[in-house]
């Protein structure tokens, strides 16, 4: 008996039909989107050419779309940052790829180091900044595509700075 553990499997459990689920062509759940976001990560020939910096503003690049999805590649010098924002009806997984991204809610912060990953619901307020010495790449995979982004005026996590729309 495995003292880890109250689940135990007998058999072959590949055998049991009802369980198994037909391969899909594209995502449709979160753990879909989150398997859609660590594939892309982990294929860098698919991203790291692409990628650019500007000292102006956020770099961003629609790197893919499917059936109701989208997935965005940006990058980030330090001091470089979103604004607090939501993401409209849009659901989504944000990656971090290379360098450390920091994310703050109004009541929580959150350091994403690279293989890091947030999911996020629909209306859900937060900021991402680069708030590290060196640059960052990360990945965003939005269901459904997003359409729109409105900026907030409020405070973020205690410690956090104020956030002025940009």
């Amino acid at each position: 008996m495995n003292s880890d553990s109250d689940l135990q499997i007998a058999g072959d459990i590949l055998s049991v039909q009802h369980l198994l689920q037909p391969p899909r062509e594209h995502p449709a759940t979160v753990a879909d989107f989150v398997g859609l976001s660590r594939a892309v990560a982990a294929d860098r020939g698919q991203w790291a050419h692409l990628v650019e910096y500007d000292a102006t503003s956020r770099w961003y690049h629609r790197l893919r779309t499917g059936p109701g999805y989208e997935v965005w590649l940006l990058s980030w010098l330090p001091g470089q940052g979103t604004g607090l924002h939501d993401h409209g009806p849009s659901s989504g997984v944000l990656t971090v790829l290379e360098g450390r991204l920091t994310e703050r809610s109004e009541h929580d912060s959150w350091g994403l180091a690279p293989g890091a990953h947030r999911v996020f619901a629909p209306g859900y307020v937060h900021e991402v900044v680069n708030d590290a010495f060196e640059p960052a790449v990360s990945l965003h995979v939005y269901y459904p595509g997003l359409t729109e982004m409105p900026m907030h005026a409020a405070r973020c996590a205690p410690g956090a700075r104020d956030v002025v729309p940009a």
